[in-house]
């Protein structure tokens, strides 16, 4: 859960970035979508949470 707050307030502040500079790409747009699905909680939503979980316990685990 507290990933995904992480998650939906990061993508926020680079959505409102984005669009206050008027720069949004292919990559911007992925970041829109994601950040729907964080907010919505579709069925789709499980997926990307595992995913997010993923991509979280796999930087967890780097050591700098």
């Amino acid at each position: 859960m507290l990933v995904s707050i992480s998650a939906v307030l990061l993508l926020g502040l680079l959505i409102w970035f984005l669009l206050r500079i008027r720069y949004l790409r292919w990559a911007d747009a992925l970041l829109c979508g994601t950040f729907g699905f964080l907010l919505a909680r579709t069925v789709a939503a499980p997926f990307l949470q595992a995913l997010l979980d993923g991509v979280n316990g796999f930087l967890g685990q780097l050591r700098f």
